[in-house]
C-alpha cells in the first residue's frame, strides 16, 4: 500500500521542476517582463489546482481507479486521472439529482463541454480543463467520450436492465470506452488490446452492478438483469429486503459467472497484447478480488465482508504492474 500511495509524489514533480525552471530563467529579468511572469505563474497555479481537484475526486470516489492511475507511466498518469474524474462526474449524476430533468441538463453540459474542448475552448471547470489538456496531449478520440455521456444519459431512466446483454452493452459503452481512452493515453493502437479492453470493460460493468446492489437495495432500487431474476424466481422486493435465500444467491452466481467469463476472454489475448497496454488493464486485479470474495461468501451479495475494502489491493496492483501482466 505504501508503494502505491508514495507513487503520487511524481505527479507534482513536473510542476516543481517547471517552477524552478521559470525562476532560473527570469531571475534577472527587466521590470517590463513582470506581467508575463505573473501570467505564467497564475496559469501554472490554476493548472495545479485543476490537477489536484481531479486527483482528490478520483481518490474519494474511485479509489481503485486512483491507485491504478498512480501506477501508469508518468506521461499518462495525469491524463488518466482526468479521464477517471470525468467518469466519476458522470457516474454520480444519477444519484445526486432528485429529478431526471436536472440530470439530463447536467449530461447536456458535458456534451457541450466535450464539443468546446475539441474547439480548444474548454469551460472554466477543473475536470473540463484537465480533460482538454489530455485531449491535446494524446489526441483522444471524441467518439469514446461522447459515447460514455450518451450511455449514462440513457441510464437516467432509472430502471433495471431487461437482460444480461443489456447490462453488457451498457458496460461496453461506458467502462470499455474509458479503457480505450486509457490505451490512447499510453499510445497503444492494437486490435488485440482493444478486444481485451472490451471484455474487461464488460466484466467491470457487471461487477460494479453487483457491488452496488446492497447500496441500491437500501434505496429501494434494483438494477440487476430482470431475465436472470425471473429465471430464479427472485423479485425486486427480495433484494430490497436484503434476502439471503438460495434463489438470490443463484442470481448473483449467474451474473458473477458472466463477469468471470469476460475476464477469461480478456486474458486469452494476453500473449498478443503489447506490453505497453498492460497498465490500462490493472483494474482486472480489483475485479478478480471481488469475484473471489463473493465466491467465498457463497454468492451472498449482502455479506458484510463484501462491503469492506481489501487493504492488500494497492500491493496486488503494484505487483501486477511490476510483472506487466493482467
Amino acid at each position: 500500500m505504501a508503494a502505491g500511495i508514495s507513487a503520487s509524489k511524481p505527479l507534482f514533480r513536473l510542476f516543481n521542476s517547471k517552477s524552478s525552471f521559470y525562476h532560473a530563467l527570469h531571475r534577472n529579468t527587466a521590470p517590463h517582463s513582470v506581467c508575463i511572469q505573473r501570467a505564467a505563474t497564475s496559469a501554472t497555479a490554476d493548472s495545479q489546482v485543476n490537477e489536484k481537484y481531479c486527483l482528490d475526486l478520483v481518490r474519494s470516489r474511485d479509489y481503485d481507479g486512483f491507485v491504478s492511475s498512480l501506477l501508469l507511466p508518468e506521461e499518462a498518469r495525469r491524463s488518466s486521472l482526468a479521464l477517471r474524474a470525468f467518469n466519476v462526474e458522470l457516474a454520480q449524476v444519477k444519484d445526486s439529482v432528485s429529478q431526471k430533468t436536472i440530470g439530463l441538463m447536467r449530461m447536456q453540459f458535458w456534451k457541450t463541454a466535450i464539443e468546446d474542448i475539441y474547439r480548444d475552448d474548454p469551460p472554466n471547470q477543473p475536470v473540463s480543463a484537465e480533460l482538454w489538456r489530455a485531449v491535446r496531449k494524446h489526441y483522444l478520440t471524441k467518439r469514446w467520450l461522447l459515447r460514455i455521456i450518451t450511455e449514462r444519459e440513457k441510464d437516467m431512466d432509472d430502471r433495471a436492465y431487461r437482460n444480461l446483454q443489456e447490462l453488457e452493452t451498457y458496460s461496453e459503452h461506458t467502462q470499455s470506452s474509458l479503457i480505450y481512452l486509457l490505451l490512447e493515453c499510453l499510445g497503444v493502437k492494437d486490435v488485440h488490446a482493444d478486444h481485451a479492453a472490451s471484455h474487461i470493460g464488460k466484466a467491470q460493468g457487471i461487477v460494479t452492478c453487483l457491488r452496488a446492489t446492497p447500496y441500491h437495495s437500501s434505496r429501494r432500487k434494483v438494477y440487476l438483469p430482470m431475465d436472470i431474476c425471473m429465471l430464479h424466481g427472485a423479485s425486486q422486493e427480495d433484494f430490497i429486503r436484503g434476502s439471503r435465500e438460495q434463489n438470490i444467491r443463484d442470481v448473483v452466481y449467474d451474473i458473477a459467472s458472466q463477469a468471470h467469463v469476460h475476464l477469461q476472454h480478456a486474458r486469452s489475448f494476453s500473449s498478443t497484447v503489447p506490453a505497453a497496454a498492460m497498465p490500462a488493464f490493472l483494474q482486472t486485479v480489483v475485479l478478480e478480488d471481488y469475484l473471489q470474495r463473493v465466491r467465498r461468501a457463497d454468492f451472498d451479495v449482502f455479506n458484510p465482508s463484501l462491503q469492506k475494502r481489501n487493504p492488500l489491493i494497492p500491493f496486488q496492483l503494484y505487483l501486477r504492474s511490476w510483472k506487466k501482466t493482467y
